[in-house]
C-alpha cells in the first residue's frame, strides 16, 4: 500500500505496519489508520503516519529508556478492548514534542499511546495520576547542565 506524507514523502507500507485506532485519536478522531515507522532500529524515536492525511504525523518515543519508573495501570476493559495479555503486552509510546532546542523537548506523559502489535490495534488513553505532565521534559539533564554553565 502507498501512502503520502509530508514529512517522508511517497513510502510503500506493509500491511503488519499499520495500526488502526477505532477511536482514533484525541483531537483527530476521524483518523483511524497510521503507519508505525521507527527512526531505526535501536532508536527509541519513531513517527506514527496518518495513512490518511499526509500533513499528520506524531513523534513518539518509548519512555522506559529516559523514564524507567514511568507506569500506570491500564484496567481490564482497556486491555480487553486491544487484547492484551501477559502473553502479549502492549508496547507504550509517548508523544514527543521538539522545541527549538532538542534538549528542550517534551513528552506527554498523562496520554500514553498503548499498542497491540500483534493485532495491530491501538489507542491513546487518557491518566487519571495528576503528577504526570503533559510537558515533561525528555532531557531534565540538559537543562540543569545549560543553567549551571549560564550561571543561573
Amino acid at each position: 500500500m502507498k501512502i503520502e506524507s509530508t514529512r517522508f514523502g511517497t513510502l510503500e507500507v506493509a500491511p503488519e505496519q499499520i495500526i488502526h485506532f477505532p477511536h482514533g485519536i484525541p483531537g483527530f478522531l476521524d483518523e483511524k489508520a497510521f503507519v508505525h515507522l521507527p527512526h531505526d532500529e535501536n532508536s527509541p524515536f519513531s513517527f506514527l503516519q496518518s495513512t490518511a492525511e499526509a500533513d499528520l504525523s506524531f513523534l513518539l518515543v518509548d519512555p522506559f529508556p529516559f523514564i524507567p519508573e514511568y507506569e500506570f495501570v491500564l484496567g481490564d476493559e482497556m486491555a480487553g478492548e486491544l487484547e492484551l495479555s501477559e502473553e502479549n503486552p502492549p508496547q507504550v509510546f509517548l508523544i514527543g514534542t521538539v522545541r527549538e532546542k532538542i534538549t528542550d523537548m517534551t513528552v506527554n506523559l498523562l496520554a500514553p499511546i498503548v499498542v497491540n502489535r500483534n493485532k495491530g490495534i491501538g489507542r491513546q488513553i487518557i491518566l487519571d495520576k495528576t503528577e504526570y505532565s503533559i510537558r515533561h521534559k525528555l532531557f531534565p539533564e540538559a537543562q540543569a547542565s545549560e543553567a549551571a554553565e549560564g550561571g543561573e
